[in-house]
């Protein structure tokens, strides 16, 4: 019996190591999937944007009316419409200049908010209420109506609706930002740093500003699939981009009267690839909040 004991517990002890390694092979497993995710989605959106400026545009606004209300086909995969344009060229050079608005929109949006949250937290009572009424003040009035109005009132246009949409896309992040700066203000690493005798300068910069970053860059990331969608809409409704443009929401507005005709492939090419660029977005911000959270690799 001693000798039976003695054979059968060395597999036990071995088997032991590879049973506590399995969780950490998963979590890096799981990384490696996310920031394979999140590589793949920047790779693709940086193609649309390289493509559409400089490889389609010319394409994109070409005219060639022996070629108008072609189907989809091999030449023209997206096929054309009544002026002979091809609908996939038009389509990516549409998105890329919504990309292009959604990113200096998201910026612009995300820095006032991180000013604003900024300012709130550390600017004592006062300040707090006054940005938290400015947030409860924009959200209150409906957002679309907001973004035509400012875009009408700047005149429309690339820089109408990117500042209509960057000064309208600050509120939710603000409150996300406010509430992150608050619990870091009263964290015991910037107490002892108070008591070390560092200013307040510095305990922002060296602690703070580490401490939201993360919140602030996936906050950024996930502001550009609104931007988009919001460019979009109110071009599509007449108050953006002009019609001589190759947006999304020009071709989508001129599709309108072309459906009854059976042109199908004017509308439903460029929805889908607004969508698809939309879930681009929400796939690169998901995968570097999960990246940056340690809790949800463990899921």
């Amino acid at each position: 019996m001693p000798s039976a004991i003695s054979r059968t517990a060395p597999p036990a002890v071995a088997a032991a190591p590879a049973v506590l390694h399995q969780p950490q092979r998963r979590r890096v497993a799981n990384r490696q999937a996310l920031l394979a995710s999140l590589v793949c989605a920047v790779v693709l959106l940086a193609i649309v944007v390289v493509a559409g400026r400089f490889v389609l545009y010319d394409v994109a606004v070409a005219t060639d009316f022996s070629q108008k209300n072609l189907a989809p086909s091999l030449q023209h995969l997206f096929g054309t419409d009544w002026m002979g344009r091809d609908m996939f060229a038009r389509t990516v050079a549409g998105l890329s200049l919504s990309i292009l608005v959604g990113l200096l929109a998201a910026a612009v949006s995300s820095v006032l908010a991180l000013v604003l949250a900024s300012i709130a937290a550390l600017g004592g009572r006062r300040a707090d209420a006054v940005v938290t009424w400015l947030v409860d003040l924009f959200m209150g009035i409906p957002h679309i109506v907001l973004l035509i109005l400012i875009s009408y009132a700047c005149g429309k246009g690339f820089w109408g609706v990117t500042i209509a949409v960057a000064v309208t896309h600050w509120p939710n992040l603000t409150r996300v930002l406010r509430a992150e700066i608050m619990q870091c203000r009263e964290s015991l690493f910037v107490g002892h740093a108070r008591k070390l005798g560092q200013g307040s300068i510095a305990i922002a910069v060296r602690h703070m500003l580490p401490f939201v970053f993360p919140q602030y860059l996936v906050g950024l990331i996930l502001l550009f699939p609104h931007a988009i969608m919001h460019e979009a809409a109110i071009t599509f409704l007449g108050f953006g981009l002009p019609v001589d443009v190759p947006a999304i929401g020009v071709i989508l507005s001129e599709s309108m009267a072309y459906l009854s005709a059976g042109m199908w492939w004017l509308a439903a090419f460029p929805g889908l690839a607004l969508i698809a660029t939309v879930m681009l977005f929400d796939l690169a911000g998901s995968s570097l909040r999960k990246l940056i959270d340690p809790h949800s690799t463990q899921e």
